[in-house]
């Protein structure tokens, strides 16, 4: 069995702009996830983030979850075998890393061609994966 192509991966920020109409990030949510003609991955945990900040607002919620039925959204796993590397990740930036954008990085590591839609561009131009590199990031223009 072929291997799944992972073109790009996604923070929740995205996410939750994609589908919430009054997000500050809505409209350019919306283009970049539709420009990338393709599913998009990401992790659970990152998932449930916006998941939670859409939990006030039911339509954007049941369509976020609605796009992660129909495969427009895939989750690609963290194993317990990389908590050791999420650890290093936070201790690295201890005033900016959490488990969700730790779960990235890995991501970004497993796939280093995927590129992350986020709009977090205060953490993902400071982080680095093991080799270095920045994570390659598609951000809004500041």
């Amino acid at each position: 069995m072929k291997a799944s192509r992972v073109d790009y991966l996604v923070d929740a920020g995205p996410l939750v702009g994609a589908f919430w109409s009054t997000d500050q990030w809505h409209e350019w949510s919306r283009a970049t996830l539709s420009s990338v003609g393709t599913r998009v991955f990401t992790t659970e945990s990152v998932f449930a983030e916006a998941a939670h900040h859409l939990k006030a607002h039911p339509p954007a919620l049941f369509q976020l979850l609605a796009a992660l039925e129909s495969g427009l959204i895939e989750f690609l796993p963290i194993q317990p075998l990389d908590s050791g590397r999420a650890a290093e990740i936070i201790h690295a930036y201890p005033d900016r890393g959490d488990w969700g954008d730790a779960s990235l990085i890995i991501l970004s590591e497993r796939h280093p061609k995927a590129r992350l839609i986020t709009t977090d561009r205060r953490d993902f131009t400071v982080y680095r994966r093991r080799d270095g590199k920045a994570v390659p990031c598609i951000l809004p223009s500041s």
